[in-house]
């Protein structure tokens, strides 16, 4: 016995929107620019190992975007 895997779609109302607004995507963005500063802010960082410590997070990002070989 088969089941039905998805219900019919209801029709659309004219001024529906389905997409991200826009200060969804720069929210997003600049949260994530904050945090980048706050954790390479070497002055407010209370180890001394703490700007050692965000090298191989940097390291592997550039390897996953395909900067460094």
């Amino acid at each position: 016995m088969s089941a039905v895997s998805s219900r019919p779609s209801a029709p659309r109302r004219p001024g529906t929107r389905t997409g991200l607004s826009w200060w969804a995507v720069a929210l997003a963005v600049v949260s994530f620019v904050a945090l980048l500063a706050v954790m390479t802010a070497p002055s407010t960082a209370h180890a001394v190992s703490a700007p050692q410590s965000l090298a191989p997070v940097l390291e592997f990002l550039a390897r996953l975007v395909g900067i460094a070989g």
